[in-house]
């Protein structure tokens, strides 16, 4: 089992960290806009950075972005670029938090087993884009735990809008809706996710799903476990984009409070179902 830490040349390559603690990507603006205070909840909070699968996610690049942001806010940030540490039962029942950069892969059974208990038991999960969203396409109990499953992205790389449906929330309060470039992920959700984003699709790539609206953004809870979703991200380059950074690192901060805050209330189901 491989764990290693970053080189932090590789990391300025692409970014850096000002003294506030704000993450920094070049040609992007500082993330002062959205009135940011000192934030203290990763502060000694454990966590697990798994990262790898399909290269054009770019898992190391990623790492290198978000790895030192972590630390920055006082993260104990443990790497692994292998699954095989999600069998190592005492280090997963430590951890406060995972976050996973990991598309298109494999997970043996003691491997989902150890995962699949961590987030039950109170860990924290977080993840974005393939690397949480299209991880194991034959591990259903994992796609359970998340709430969705990416299916199809029509069209490609595409210039499209994410509109902010959940103003009330803490991880999108404040923000509006905005552009991205990037593919748009179509997914196939849990019903009883809290959306807090979603785009629209239209006819222009697939007629099938015109005008269907789409969750981007979502919190959800898996036994005491937080578990936070966002299909953006699919280069390290989006989080060029102001939103989709501060999402990220907002929904990062919520799902690593599982084990220290009460389970909060997240069922908002589409469906009213029966009265």
């Amino acid at each position: 089992m491989e764990i290693h830490k970053p080189s932090r040349r590789a990391f300025l390559k692409h970014t850096a960290i000002a003294g506030t603690g704000v993450l920094l990507i070049p040609g992007m603006k500082p993330l002062t806009a959205f009135g940011k205070q000192e934030d203290t909840r990763l502060r000694d909070k454990k966590i697990l950075f798994v990262y790898g699968g399909w290269k054009g996610h770019e898992p190391e690049l990623c790492r290198d972005l978000f790895v030192p942001w972590l630390e920055s806010e006082g993260a104990k940030v443990t790497e692994s670029p292998s699954l095989e540490i999600y069998a190592n039962k005492t280090l997963m029942k430590d951890m406060d938090l995972i976050i996973q950069v990991v598309t298109q892969s494999t997970l043996e059974k003691e491997q989902e087993k150890g995962l699949l208990e961590a987030v039950e038991g109170g860990v924290g999960l977080a993840g974005w884009h393939g690397g949480l969203g299209d991880s194991f396409r034959q591990n259903v109990k994992f796609q359970f735990m998340v709430g969705g499953q990416w299916v199809a992205h029509p069209g490609g790389v595409i210039d499209y809008e994410v509109n902010i449906t959940n103003k009330n929330d803490g991880v999108t309060k404040g923000l509006a809706d905005f552009k991205m470039h990037s593919e748009k992920y179509y997914m196939h959700v849990d019903p009883n996710i809290k959306v807090l984003a979603t785009t629209t699709f239209n006819a222009g790539y697939a007629s099938l799903i015109d005008g269907a609206t789409m969750p981007v953004v979502w919190k959800k809870m898996y036994g005491k476990g937080r578990v936070f979703n966002s299909s953006l991200g699919h280069v390290a380059s989006d989080f060029k984009v102001p939103e989709a950074l501060e999402i990220m690192k907002r929904g990062i901060r919520w799902a690593g409070m599982s084990k220290y805050k009460p389970t909060p209330e997240w069922l908002e189901p589409v469906y009213p179902g029966r009265s």
